[in-house]
């Protein structure tokens, strides 16, 4: 064999395989990542905007969004977890659910995740152990409630945005007088809507916000105390201005009665955003819950909703761990909360919103305290739960089958069968 050729053949040997040792490191540094969640709504979104937005910032890092129908995705969650074929990321439902997940060691601590600074411990809180001293998943969002009003209707009656709580029943008095509009496109049938868009509502201007749901965690307070009796007075009011029939009104019944112009008061949760931004054909407006008196401080609930954490068994924990810290970033929050109106995050990054009712409601993050809903840390983790039952002691006391104070001994006896506070 020719000198030459021989060089030749040993030197395309040689660029071949250091061509193939390039090629398999390249490979090798190309690592996906899966994420489980219930949010199939999102789905989307995750693929549009998120994923390519984060893979553009970490090359090397490709993102499976991969939910599961949300009815079926607890069980199905845990089934993976248990086979060790869950996914790298695991979204987070708040409280007991994902605390569960982290104790049974399913979940890893992400306290050294870079940016976890970006959030306050109420943030945290539902994703976080009863002590606070470990977080478990990265906040992503909140809800926050209040009301959402008509404007066109506002206008036509004569009636202007109420501060209090006077205000708020003459405001609701008058469109009644009026005629034209149901006052409030609330109903009972479903029980979670008089408790979570009526009771939680309301309930943190009497209880004051976290000062009033740490009390009752720690025992200090209880249901029968003044300060969380008299939200159920006040709920037992709005039965006079829901409309007729509103005892059999489900909660797309109401969303309905709300889009379609027939109500001018929609009690609500920022999710609903979404749906009467297509729906509605009249301008909209929001107003935090109305304070008892003037000069009060005003609070609302700001519910943690949604967080990430990383599965324990990750075959990627470094590439997992960039992802999380990416979550806490500024440029995440801003893609979710405008991706998906009504969706608040949790950081301390100022997000600019584009739709305008959303900033109205994460506006009042300036003006009120917040807090969450009472019922779910902590204190829905026995028999009876304290959560379903807020829901029927709600429903009830609108619907004049069970008045406020035997709502809240019924619901104080039952936690003091099964919850006894830390000493």
């Amino acid at each position: 064999m020719p000198r030459n050729h021989f060089r030749s053949t040993i030197l395309g040997s040689t660029t071949l395989a250091i061509g193939l040792i390039l090629s398999s490191a390249a490979f090798a540094e190309d690592v996906t990542l899966t994420i489980e969640s219930w949010r199939n709504d999102d789905l989307p979104i995750w693929q549009e905007k998120i994923i390519p937005a984060f893979e553009k910032a970490n090359p090397g890092i490709k993102v499976v969004f991969s939910p599961t129908a949300p009815t079926e995705y607890n069980a199905a969650l845990n089934t993976k977890l248990d086979a060790g074929t869950a996914g790298d990321l695991i979204t987070c439902r708040p409280f007991d659910a994902s605390l569960e997940l982290f104790k049974k060691g399913h979940l890893t601590s992400v306290n050294d995740v870079a940016g976890m600074d970006t959030f306050n411990a109420v943030a945290k809180s539902a994703w976080s152990t009863d002590d606070g001293a470990t977080t478990f998943c990265v906040p992503m969002a909140s809800v926050i409630h209040g009301f959402i009003y008509n404007k066109d209707a506002f206008a036509k009656v004569g009636v202007d945005v109420p501060k209090t709580e006077e205000e708020f029943f003459a405001a609701l008095e008058k469109i009644k007088k009026e005629g034209s509009y149901v006052p409030m496109a609330m109903g009972t049938a479903d029980q979670w809507e008089a408790a979570t868009m009526g009771y939680q509502n309301i309930g943190p201007n009497y209880w004051h916000g976290e000062d009033g749901r740490k009390a009752l965690i720690a025992g200090k307070e209880k249901l029968t105390d003044a300060d969380w009796v008299a939200p159920y007075q006040t709920l037992a009011r709005w039965a006079d201005y829901l409309g007729d029939g509103y005892k059999a009104q489900t909660y797309p019944d109401s969303q309905n009665m709300f889009a379609l112009g027939r109500a001018a008061i929609y009690p609500a949760g920022s999710w609903d955003i979404s749906v009467f931004n297509t729906q509605a054909e009249f301008k909209m407006g929001a107003f935090y819950p109305p304070v008892k008196k003037e000069g009060d401080t005003c609070y609302i609930s700001d519910h943690a909703d949604i967080a990430m954490g990383a599965n324990a068994k990750s075959a990627h924990p470094e590439e997992t761990k960039k992802f999380l810290a990416w979550l806490t970033s500024a440029d995440f929050a801003d893609i979710y909360a405008n991706s998906l109106p009504g969706f608040f995050s949790l950081s301390n990054h100022e997000v600019k919103l584009q739709d305008p009712l959303a900033q109205e409601f994460v506006n009042w993050r300036g003006t009120c305290k917040t807090t969450i809903r009472s019922t779910y840390q902590i204190l829905s983790r026995g028999t009876p739960n304290l959560e379903n039952e807020t829901w029927g002691a709600s429903a009830n006391v609108i619907n004049g089958s069970e008045t406020p104070e035997a709502a809240a001994k019924r619901l104080q006896d039952g936690l003091d069968s099964w919850y006894k506070p830390a000493p």
